[in-house]
């Protein structure tokens, strides 16, 4: 996305997150505004731009740095040649399927008001089986993602995401995993699983998947 934001390591931004060669292209224009709030579909031709020339450029595969973009997932995987993978919310399926018919997934949103049922039924996920809390209210997540000043507050976000998680737990006893919707929160991951002792999915565990289906090596070597 076209946003000043510090990316700490964890963030799906900072390649130094992952042990295996990753490379960031900003797309120009692509404002969290206008992906967020406004889901203005022109900003679709500049990621299939993006992509193509990474393509071009021997990247395997590719990803967003934003869970929002689940609206354009289909048109990007349809107008690219390599796996597509836009938001950490494509594993909801997954994560359903491996836990029991009543239990429930909480998913941490950057921005719970905007997070519609039309992203939701994109990600082919049972949406009755959700809890969503959104950290839009919180001062230092704000402030960090959707202030422009590229500062950030770690302890302060990641006491934000903890009693956030912390909270939907508490309120809804049948969760059993937590997702991050936002692909800055990584970083805070650790932080929430000791707090609510509950299995974390995020944009990385995503990336970590697919790269280990790219990669595969013999067994024994």
């Amino acid at each position: 996305m076209d946003a000043r934001i510090e990316r700490i390591l964890g963030d799906a931004g900072n390649p130094a997150t992952f042990p295996f060669p990753v490379v960031c292209r900003q797309v120009p224009g692509a404002t969290l505004d206008r992906l967020i709030r406004e889901r203005d579909p022109s900003v679709l031709a500049g990621f299939v731009a993006a992509g193509a020339d990474l393509v071009r450029k021997g990247v395997r595969a590719l990803t967003t740095t934003c869970g929002f973009m689940i609206l354009f997932q289909e048109e990007l995987a349809a107008a690219l040649p390599v796996p597509v993978f836009t938001s950490s919310l494509l594993q909801l399926p997954f994560i359903e399927r491996m836990l029991a018919p009543h239990d429930r997934i909480g998913v941490i949103t950057a921005d719970a008001a905007n997070l519609t049922a039309e992203h939701l039924r994109r990600t082919g996920a049972d949406a009755g089986r959700l809890t969503i809390c959104g950290l839009e209210g919180q001062p230092h997540f704000k402030e960090a993602i959707f202030g422009g000043r590229g500062r950030l507050d770690r302890r302060g976000i990641e006491a934000e995401v903890v009693a956030t998680a912390r909270r939907m737990v508490a309120s809804d006893p049948a969760i059993r995993a937590l997702l991050f919707e936002c692909a800055n929160l990584p970083p805070y991951a650790a932080a929430v699983q000791a707090a609510v002792g509950l299995p974390v999915y995020d944009s990385v565990t995503m990336v970590h998947h697919v790269h280990a289906a790219l990669t595969r090596a013999p067994f024994g070597l």
